[in-house]
């Protein structure tokens, strides 16, 4: 800034904020910092409404009361909407000043997803709020301009974490699709009755894709361990558990057979051995950082766990009744009809749960007039008792998904913002 006074006045609303030059020029709000590289006044009233060169006072048409939760964002790093103003006014203001609905807390994203859902917009347009095309470039971004390596572990972060980032994240994430489908298919194709006889004739090829995939993957977590902003949120992550879960098994059984360990034994080295291999199909799991619909059932399952395990309750209370009581009719009784599928309360614990489901395999039933009647009232309980927190948890699925697919549509945006203004 090469004209004004060494204090400067924001004048939002009404409401007046003095700050010196050094805080305007790292100011998080990107709106307000660029003041500090305007040249000429014709530049500063591209940014705001009014300028007054005496008092060198900014002057900006805008809803004081918002902005006062705007500077509170960026006193104490948390931005929440303004008690009875409507969301989409307050997004607006947000775009206006450069920040954008990652910023919100958690519940006003989701306040903010399930309005935007309800009139049926995806995301705002910038031209919508009057944002012109360089803050445009912001959205999405942090806050604060990163610089040098801050700003290079941020786009690392996103390319690894966020698919829908950059066309770069998009490639190495079909690339990792692609080695989770190859790691899937040899594994299953192992189980294969000709697979001993292909893999004699093969051997090195199957070790060097595997070892390929293995390396990949290994790559892949170190890298996404390396870039985080929390190595502890890292560690605790389910998905990044499950990815350490699914790569150990390689290296184990790679060290059991440096170690002279066969990998078809009998004993007890070969049963984990088994099992290590088996464990390679948590891979899978892998595929929910790529598609929609399986983080919306990972989402869905976090949110409804208490509608989860009051699902569980109903079931094993009503497995532990019916199970006493179809030992006790089938067998129990000793009437000369003794049913031996129903010798134990446990082997009547499987006559009723697949009975309650609906299952029905057929390989128990009873045979006694009393257990036919209870197996009626099992069936019937089971569909009333089951269908009870399903309407709970369909009910969060849809809210889920909509808030995934808002997310990702903003993330589509602003790669394709990112794609006209690279051509």
């Amino acid at each position: 800034m090469k004209f004004g006074k060494s204090i400067c006045v924001l004048n939002v609303g009404g409401t007046r904020y003095a700050f010196t030059r050094e805080v305007i020029r790292d100011f998080p709000l990107r709106r307000v910092s660029r003041l500090h590289a305007c040249a000429t006044e014709k530049e500063v009233l591209e940014l705001c409404d009014d300028y007054d060169r005496e008092r060198n006072e900014f002057f900006f048409d805008r809803h004081a009361q918002a902005f006062v939760f705007i500077m509170l964002y960026v006193r104490s790093g948390k931005l929440r909407f303004v008690p009875g103003v409507c969301e989409l006014s307050f997004y607006t203001e947000m775009l206006y000043w450069g920040l954008e609905s990652v910023h919100l807390d958690s519940c006003c994203q989701k306040r903010l997803d399930d309005r935007m859902s309800e009139i049926g917009l995806d995301t705002l347009s910038e031209l919508d709020v009057g944002v012109s095309g360089d803050e445009s470039q912001s959205s999405g971004s942090p806050v604060r301009r990163l610089t040098g390596r801050a700003k290079w572990l941020e786009t690392m972060r996103k390319t690894f974490e966020e698919p829908n980032s950059s066309v770069f994240a998009q490639l190495l994430a079909s690339v990792s699709v692609i080695f989770v489908l190859v790691s899937m298919i040899m594994m299953c194709a192992s189980t294969l009755p000709d697979w001993d006889t292909a893999k004699r004739n093969t051997v090195e090829e199957h070790r060097t894709v595997e070892a390929v995939c293995i390396g990949w993957f290994t790559a892949e977590c170190i890298v996404r361990f390396l870039v985080a902003k929390s190595k502890w949120d890292f560690i605790r992550r389910p998905l990044n558990v499950i990815d350490v879960i699914s790569i150990t098994p390689y290296y184990v059984t790679m060290a059991l057979a440096q170690a002279g360990v066969p990998g078809a034994g009998l004993g007890v080295a070969g049963v984990v051995l088994r099992v290590l291999r088996m464990m390679r199909v948590f891979w899978l799991m892998k595929l929910a950082r790529h598609f929609l619909g399986l983080q919306t059932l990972g989402l869905t399952l976090t949110r409804c766990y208490r509608e989860m395990v009051m699902l569980m309750v109903f079931v094993f209370v009503a497995m532990a009744i019916y199970s006493a009581l179809a030992q006790l009719l089938e067998y129990g009784l000793d009437l000369g009809t003794q049913n031996p599928d129903y010798a134990s309360i446990p082997a009547a614990a499987w006559w009723v749960i697949i009975s309650m489901t609906t299952v029905g395999y057929g390989d128990v039933y009873p045979v006694t007039v009393g257990g036919r009647v209870l197996g009626g009232m099992c069936v019937v309980s089971g569909i009333v008792l089951l269908a009870l927190p399903i309407t709970f948890i369909y009910h969060s699925f849809v809210q889920c998904y909509h808030e995934l697919k808002l997310r990702s549509a903003r993330y589509t945006r602003s790669l394709s913002v990112e794609m006209l203004q690279r051509a």
